[in-house]
């Protein structure tokens, strides 16, 4: 059975005009698609109506496309042109990419590169050792609250203080899918990184899992992205200090390349 789409950003989206409904509708199918009417209803906060007009416009300029019947909707061919240029001129993902499979080889375990997008981490890129671990959330395309998950919390724990505070407020707002997350756990995690230079999370969003992370920071002290490793607790407690060394290399790599 489809997995709900369940960010909130597309909802928050849909709060606007005509073009941020628009822009809700392509956030909730580039989450996961392809997506039947009520489902994009659903993700976004629009009416049946509503959102059944707005995919009609995108349909009939090739943005959106509709297969199937009862009908599902995914991305048509002009987004499939505009990705085509995205991939040419922000192209962070490819240099990224060989620090993802050394560390994956490495490691054995699978390693994500995120990048934010508001009060968001998205999963980009994935690189898998020997020993992945096979999760919806550690798909490509996949979203989540920042500090929700290791590369996620590194994306959080970057920012300058009082972004920080005001976004953190935001994500405490957003976690009821998560039991076992609480604000003082959060905190803590952001204080370890203010401590140590990264993020070590375990078995706080999934029992048994762990992940280590660290912020892509460029030259110029803007923020990148994160990498992360994800693992079993007991595979990365056993290994956290030789993992970040080596994330920190990569990582180092990555930035002279940018």
């Amino acid at each position: 059975m489809k997995k709900k789409v369940t960010s909130l950003t597309p909802k928050i989206l849909a709060k606007g005009n005509a073009i941020t409904k628009a822009c809700a509708i392509m956030t909730a199918i580039s989450e996961q698609s392809p997506l039947r009417l009520n489902e994009i209803s659903e993700a976004t906060g629009l009416n049946r109506v509503t959102a059944l007009r707005i995919l009609d416009d995108l349909s009939a300029a090739g943005f959106v496309q509709r297969h199937e019947n009862p009908p599902r909707y995914d991305f048509g061919p002009e987004m499939v042109a505009i990705s085509t240029t995205v991939s040419r001129s922000m192209n962070i993902v490819s240099q990224v990419r060989p620090s993802l499979l050394r560390l994956a080889d490495m490691s054995e375990d699978t390693v994500l590169f995120s990048v934010r997008s508001n009060c968001e981490a998205i999963c980009v890129d994935r690189a898998t050792g020997g020993f992945p671990i096979r999760a919806n959330f550690l798909r490509v395309g996949s979203r989540r609250p920042l500090g929700i998950g290791g590369g996620s919390m590194a994306l959080l724990a970057a920012l300058p203080s009082s972004e920080r505070d005001a976004v953190l407020a935001i994500t405490l707002g957003r976690i009821s899918e998560y039991p076992s997350v609480t604000a003082e756990a959060l905190t803590q995690h952001i204080e370890h990184y203010d401590k140590h230079g990264y993020v070590a999370m375990y078995d706080l969003i999934v029992d048994k899992m762990a992940a280590v992370g660290l912020p892509v920071i460029d030259n110029n002290g803007h923020l990148r992205g994160s990498i992360s490793i994800v693992a079993l607790s007991e595979r990365i407690r056993s290994r956290e200090t030789e993992l970040i060394d080596s994330m920190r290399t990569e990582v180092d790599q990555i930035v002279k390349t940018l």
